[in-house]
């Protein structure tokens, strides 16, 4: 059963249209190295600002367990699939 807080993620998922969906924030030196990353492979993103959506924060955090920025989607599969901060992201594009 999908939970409201994945539901969220889904959403944003279906309507970003790109590679990847990236949850952010504003100052996060590790979400500006990871649009860097992006951008040097030639992949897509949609960026979501927590500072600019009420309750995304906890919705994001519930539904992923991931408690820092920034928060990160493969969309380019059959499914979404969390692969989690800027260091795990820059792992496993070294290996797909």
């Amino acid at each position: 059963m999908i939970t409201m807080a994945e539901s969220v993620i889904f959403e944003h998922a279906a309507a970003s249209g790109t590679d990847f969906l990236m949850y952010t924030s504003d100052f996060c030196g590790y979400c500006n190295a990871a649009k860097r990353l992006f951008a040097s492979k030639k992949l897509t993103c949609k960026e979501y600002n927590f500072n600019e959506h009420d309750g995304l924060r906890q919705a994001v955090v519930e539904a992923t367990g991931h408690q820092t920025v920034p928060v990160i989607f493969d969309l380019r599969g059959d499914q979404i699939m969390f692969i989690g901060g800027f260091d795990e992201t820059h792992a496993y594009l070294r290996q797909v």
